[in-house]
């Protein structure tokens, strides 16, 4: 790391750039309502309040430039608008665009004077009704150009030639370089922001920098160290406002980037920008940007020990896709190869198409426990088949239910965002109606709460008889009262997932009618119903509430997070664990949802411990998982972190999809977190 990186990284740290922010009273939804401003417009002019607002600065040595200085963006409606339009509407979250990653090559590709062409030609050609919209977008597009013009004049005043050169060249053409790349990205992302839209992922980035990274080593324009130095300070780009993208938690922002991977021709697309980001993160040690890394059962294994050093490193990434498995679920799905063999990561790990579309791929979830639960009170069942069978009645009307309740949905418009994205451009229209797909992603939270619910079913009420359903039934709705042994004969004394194979065999029926659930069902927008094995923020949402379960576990005791093994069970190392969750036929829950393994750290201690961690990797590739991240962690460290915040200002932690810093989260992550590391593998 150079003097100048390690200074920039510093004054992130330290917050500098905060002292820069404003928060502004915005009044633009009561001026909106009074003058009846339709939702296209009242995006359109709220963005470019917001950029005419922000004041040129820059971090001292820093060479690429933008950062926030405006700290809060405007409401488009109204509270009484916004309760008017959630009685007439559902909404996924605040009802924007989220989630998805819009096309970024559309723009570098041509650069900024010759996208404003195709916008202002294609308004030219456009419906009357499409006009509104594609004049939307414009005025979006002008106000970034503006933004990026005062930019311009503020680094000549304050004599920065090099930044000021960097802006006119973005500005006036197309970009040649890796650096002009790298501003222009950064300038597309920023103002994505700031139209409202929020975890905007980054993408593919190792395929859309590595010609200009190519073309400046064999120009001489840069050296290897030169770039590397430059790519350093764009990754500290996305951590200078990272505080202020909305989030569950502070470190839940969506900025993820997906490297490896293959091109459309299906070969490998591995080059030597997406080694140099794997190292570039792992110096920086930031939690932003969030890397994903493609891999397949020939990625060779010196790959996957480049990425156990981030896992050393204790970033809780990469997080590893398998392609051996994605791909041909997303064709499954209906995706065409070419976009399939191109997709990269939502926010956390839901897959998606950058640019093609704009998918509710993280829209709701669905409670494996209590589809358990629920089919307890009411099924007949004589055999544990028949049991199943009713599990699967019961997670079909569950799967309706919710259907239903988006029966309804409607995205605000994001203009500039669609525009990004070829098809919506085409159709002048926003990206949510006029995309390529309309699939929606459902998450299954609970899956090992309910596998081990349903083992202990099978062994305890109808093979061993140990118990009849009406006396569990009993027990569990009064959480174990007076029925401790019972609890604990449950907890410790029935097959465990990612412990015991009967278990597992338990996992790939459930998973099977998971799938089943959604077979056949279409969304309001037409589109498919993409289930996956992920829990998002769900796995402490759902569980709060939820009664006791048949696996020992206590009324209100989390789940784990995504498609792990419960809390609190002991397992037989990590082999067993990956046996387990690779076993079911995941392409069609491929929605994403990772395996997630904790690692003491005490594992690395090792001369050889990245290899053997990459060959635990290569394991689960093999053996046929969707998706698995890692997670480093020590019990005693976080305990005192959670006492002594102040110790630990950059300790982080994998949460559920992404990496946080651990003494910004709310105690109930803590604490979760905290009860995974207590079982971490050694």
């Amino acid at each position: 790391m150079t003097d100048r990186i390690y200074n920039l990284r510093e004054a992130v740290f330290s917050g500098v750039h905060h002292l820069y922010r404003r928060e502004i009273k915005w009044e633009l939804a009561e001026k909106f309502a009074a003058g009846n401003v339709s939702p296209v417009n009242r995006c359109a002019l709220a963005c470019a309040a917001v950029l005419a607002a922000e004041e040129p600065r820059f971090l001292p040595g820093s060479k690429l430039a933008f950062m926030r200085t405006v700290s809060n963006l405007p409401e488009l409606y109204t509270a009484a608008e916004q309760t008017a339009l959630r009685q007439k509407y559902s909404f996924s979250e605040k009802g924007v665009p989220f989630n998805f990653t819009v096309d970024f090559q559309s723009v570098l590709s041509t650069g900024l004077p010759e996208f404003r062409n195709k916008l202002t030609a294609r308004m030219a050609n456009c419906r009357k009704e499409q006009q509104e919209f594609m004049q939307a977008a414009l005025s979006e597009f002008d106000a970034m150009l503006a933004l990026i013009d005062r930019y311009t004049a503020a680094a000549e005043a304050e004599n920065l030639p090099q930044t000021a050169g960097l802006l006119k060249s973005v500005r006036s053409r197309k970009p040649e370089t890796f650096a002009e790349a790298l501003q222009l990205f950064r300038i597309l992302h920023y103002t994505l922001w700031c139209e409202g839209g929020y975890h905007m992922g980054a993408g593919r980035l190792d395929q859309l920098f590595y010609p200009y990274y190519q073309h400046d080593l064999q120009n001489g324009i840069l050296t290897a160290d030169e770039a590397f130095e430059l790519l350093e300070e764009f990754f500290l780009t996305f951590n200078i406002d990272s505080d202020l993208y909305i989030g569950v938690q502070q470190g839940d922002n969506g900025q993820s980037v997906m490297i490896g991977g293959c091109d459309r021709d299906g070969n490998d697309a591995w080059n030597p920008l997406s080694e140099k980001i794997l190292l570039a993160s792992c110096e920086l040690k930031l939690i932003d940007p969030k890397i994903n890394f493609r891999v397949n059962k020939n990625t060779p294994v010196e790959r996957l020990a480049l990425g156990s050093r981030l896992t050393r490193a204790g970033l809780g990434f990469p997080q590893y896709s398998n392609d051996d498995v994605v791909i041909p679920a997303l064709e499954k799905w209906g995706y065409d190869t070419v976009d399939a063999r191109n997709y990269s990561c939502a926010a956390c790990w839901e897959f998606i198409i950058p640019g093609a579309a704009h998918e509710l791929v993280n829209l709701d979830a669905v409670c494996l426990p209590e589809a358990v639960l629920e089919t307890m009170q009411n099924s007949p069942a004589a055999t544990f088949d028949d049991f199943i069978s009713d599990v699967t009645a019961t997670l079909r009307r569950k799967a309706g239910e919710l259907l239903e309740k988006y029966r309804n949905i409607h995205i605000l418009p994001a203009p500039l965002a669609s525009v990004f994205c070829p098809a919506a451009l085409a159709a002048a229209g926003n990206i949510t109606e006029n995309g390529k797909y309309h699939n929606w992603g459902i998450h299954g939270t609970g899956f090992a709460v309910a596998a081990d619910s349903l083992s202990a079913i099978e062994k305890a009420v109808f093979r061993d008889k140990i118990i009849s359903m009406p006396e569990l039934r009993s027990a569990l709705e009064n959480n174990f009262a007076g029925n401790e042994k019972l609890r604990l004969m449950l907890r410790n004394e029935m097959p465990k997932l990612g412990r015991d194979p009967e278990a597992g065999n338990i996992l790939c029926r459930l998973t099977a009618i998971w799938q089943q659930a959604w077979d056949g069902m279409t969304n309001s927008q037409g589109g498919r119903i993409r289930p996956g094995t992920g829990s998002a923020m769900y796995y402490i949402w759902h569980s709060r509430d939820l009664p006791a379960t048949a696996d020992g576990r206590n009324a209100g005791d989390p789940f784990p997070a995504n498609f792990s093994p419960a809390l609190d069970v002991p397992l037989n190392g990590p082999l067993s664990v990956i046996r387990a969750f690779a076993a079911p036929d995941l392409t069609g829950v491929c929605n994403g949802g990772p395996l997630t393994i904790e690692l003491h750290d005490s594992v690395f201690s090792a001369d050889d411990a990245e290899n053997k961690v990459a060959a635990l990797i290569a394991e689960f590739i093999r053996r046929g998982g969707h998706q698995l991240q890692l997670n480093t962690i020590n019990k005693e460290t976080l305990l005192d972190a959670r006492e002594h915040p102040e110790k630990y200002p950059n300790l982080i932690i994998r949460v559920w999809g992404w990496s946080g810093r651990f003494v910004e989260l709310d105690r109930v992550y803590q604490e979760h977190i905290i009860r995974r590391s207590q079982l971490s593998c050694p």
